[in-house]
């Protein structure tokens, strides 16, 4: 997507015709990951679906921020599961046994792919690709990180961890102030 495929020219096509996304209410982003990504059996598929639940549910108000929705967007068409638990494992038999359908933040329903549903539409290029890189971004750590690694990564470390050549989603992380690159002291009162 970011080497192939002529995304600016589609989108800038796309404003020219008048099209709208972000302007709708009903228009969303949503990326499919082939779970073949993930591993080459069910087993190891779903262990990195199981962590990519997780950080959903850890870090789901920076996600929400960063998806342009409203809650009321998310809650009809790309719910969270809130199934948090302990661990990835336990998270993901808790959103399993919700059975939510298709209409969740992330979409374990289809057959080949998991269907990220969390972005609200946009046709901005930078957007776009911000999109697509935090995905990717969220992927790699679910596939290079083990369960108790996932547990323990804050925000903090995982937008530590994005590589500079990430620049549309640093920048967008920037512009939507969740690129926090130090922890935050918090200073009690009297003290």
């Amino acid at each position: 997507h970011m080497n192939s495929m002529p995304w600016e020219q589609i989108l800038d096509r796309a404003i020219r015709l008048k099209y709208r996304s972000h302007q709708t209410s009903t228009c969303g982003l949503h990326i499919h990951v082939s779970r073949y990504a993930f591993g080459d059996t069910e087993r190891e598929q779903d262990e990195c679906i199981a962590r990519i639940l997780y950080f959903f549910e850890k870090h789901w108000d920076e996600l929400l921020k960063f998806s342009r929705r409203t809650r009321s967007q998310l809650n009809r068409w790309a719910a969270r599961y809130a199934a948090i638990s302990d661990s990835p494992k336990e998270t993901y038999d808790k959103a399993k046994g919700k059975r939510m359908g298709r209409y969740c933040a992330v979409n374990i329903q289809n057959y080949d792919t998991v269907e990220f549903r969390l972005f609200r539409g946009t046709l901005r290029y930078s957007t776009f690709l911000a999109s697509l890189q935090l995905v990717d971004e969220i992927c790699r750590c679910a596939i290079d990180m083990t369960d108790r690694e996932m547990e323990e990564m804050s925000w903090l470390d995982f937008v530590q961890k994005i590589p500079p050549e990430k620049a549309e989603l640093i920048d967008y992380l920037k512009e939507k102030r969740l690129y926090v690159t130090e922890a935050v002291a918090v200073v009690r009162e009297g003290e």
